[in-house]
């Protein structure tokens, strides 16, 4: 079974590179200190503050694991052509969309690693998402959401 591209824009992708660092620095010589405290409270056998400690160590360690996978894997979005007039739709992208009511809603298009519904960032893979990609300002777009209803919007302006 094949691994799913996975598209950063350069932003998440720093975002990640300086997560790494700070994990295998930072985060790590904490994790490690916190080890060496747990041993000097003795038994290790009924030390929930090791276990714990123990536990993060792991729980860092995956993450990193995952992190390198990543970077080493992924494609960065390519913002060729950002300054064209009519770009399309692409990752990096913020769109701003107007309903048939004229209410007007911004997302910006990401990657599936770096989705963040609270910040309108939402992932090429989502409904929404396939539907914007490739359009461009002033084309309608409809999709259906999970629940199969059907949305349609305007989008009004792109930009990177």
């Amino acid at each position: 079974m094949s691994t799913p591209e996975i598209i950063l824009t350069a932003e998440g992708r720093q975002k990640l590179v300086d997560e790494l660092a700070w994990r295998e620095g930072e985060k790590n010589d904490e994790i490690i200190e916190r080890i060496k405290e747990a041993r000097d409270f003795g038994d290790l056998s009924e030390n929930s503050e090791y276990d714990d400690a123990k536990e993060e160590q792991s729980k860092n360690a995956s993450r990193i694991t995952e992190i390198r996978s990543i970077l080493a894997s992924a494609k960065v979005s390519d913002d060729a052509g950002a300054k064209k007039r009519n770009i399309p739709v692409s990752i990096g992208c913020k769109v701003e969309l107007a309903d048939d009511s004229g209410e007007k809603e911004t997302f910006t298009i990401v990657g599936t690693t770096e989705t963040n519904s609270l910040e309108n960032r939402i992932s090429n893979e989502s409904p929404l998402g396939k539907a914007l990609m490739g359009h461009k300002k002033g084309d309608a777009i409809e999709f259906a959401g999970p629940t199969g209803k059907v949305f349609g919007y305007t989008i009004t302006r792109i930009s990177r």
